[in-house]
């Protein structure tokens, strides 16, 4: 079975999913090479990853949104892309009852917009993702714990997984590793 298709099976049986590909990235958010990844539909998806994270059952997660999506989704106005998480917009008053694991207490979502251009893997899978549900995202935040480092590392995601209750952890080595 194709590794994208095996990670897709795994958050559709509600599966917390740890996604470990690529360079690890740099800034303040998870941009999919080092993600822990969830169901967005799942009414209890911001408790039960936090839960699994550490973190205080206040902290709202962002989403993965494929780009040609993001606005029948998402109030965007003049924006026309998000690609690095940093800023949260007004889901659609339609879309609001879809997505409850990615929504904040005001209904706005921190959203990455992704190409198959900017993370191939990841947009596969949020593909085959959205065939099955019609819904084009994922729940993302950083591979780690509260108050831990990304899992930058082989060493530090085996730690994460040890250390955590995350279901799978999908390591995909790259063809230059």
């Amino acid at each position: 079975m194709n590794i994208n298709k095996k990670i897709v099976e795994k958050i559709l049986e509600q599966k917390i999913v740890a996604l470990f590909h690529g360079k690890c990235e740099a800034g303040p958010r998870a941009l999919c090479n080092r993600s822990i990844l969830f169901d967005p539909r799942n009414k209890n998806g911001k408790d039960i990853v936090n839960t699994v994270k550490k973190r205080e059952f206040f902290r709202p997660f962002g989403a993965t949104v494929m780009l040609e999506h993001a606005h029948n989704w998402f109030e965007m106005l003049h924006i026309k892309e998000l690609p690095f998480m940093t800023v949260a917009v007004p889901c659609k008053k339609e879309k609001i009852k879809k997505i409850p694991a990615v929504l904040h207490i005001d209904n706005t979502c921190r959203i990455q917009t992704i190409t198959a251009k900017q993370n191939k893997m990841m947009y596969d899978i949020l593909q085959i993702f959205y065939k099955k549900t019609g819904v084009p995202m994922l729940l993302n935040t950083s591979f780690n714990l509260a108050g831990m480092p990304l899992a930058a590392t082989k060493e530090l995601a085996g730690y994460t997984m040890k250390n955590s209750k995350i279901n799978h952890l999908f390591l995909v080595k790259e063809k230059n590793d």
